[in-house]
C-alpha cells in the first residue's frame, strides 16, 4: 500500500471541529477551541477508506488522524422533564 498523496487531499472550503486536547490532568476538560482542518485526506485501509484530517488550534495544539477520532464525543441528551401533570391510568380518577 502506498502512502497518500497530494492527489488524495480533498480540496474545499475551511472546516473546523472543536480542538479535542486534554487541559491539565482533569480528563473531562477540554480545550474545545475552534481547530481549522488543515488538510483532510484519505487512506487506503483493509476497511475500506478512512476520511481522515490534520487539524491545529489557536493554542498550538495539533492532530493527524481519522476524523472520527478526532470529533469530541458529546454526551448523551438529557430526557426531557415532564411539563404539567400526567393523566393517571385508566380506572383511576
Amino acid at each position: 500500500m502506498r502512502p497518500h498523496s497530494d492527489e488524495d487531499v480533498m480540496p474545499g472550503p475551511a472546516r473546523f471541529l472543536s480542538c479535542p486536547a486534554y487541559l491539565g490532568d482533569n480528563p473531562a476538560a477540554r480545550c474545545g477551541l475552534p481547530a481549522e482542518v488543515e488538510a483532510q485526506y484519505v487512506l487506503r485501509s483493509t476497511d475500506g477508506p478512512l476520511e481522515c484530517a490534520r487539524i491545529r488550534c489557536p493554542r498550538g495544539h495539533w492532530f493527524n488522524g481519522p476524523i472520527e477520532s478526532l470529533a469530541i464525543p458529546r454526551p448523551p441528551a438529557a430526557p426531557a422533564a415532564s411539563a404539567g401533570r400526567q393523566a393517571p391510568p385508566h380506572g383511576h380518577r
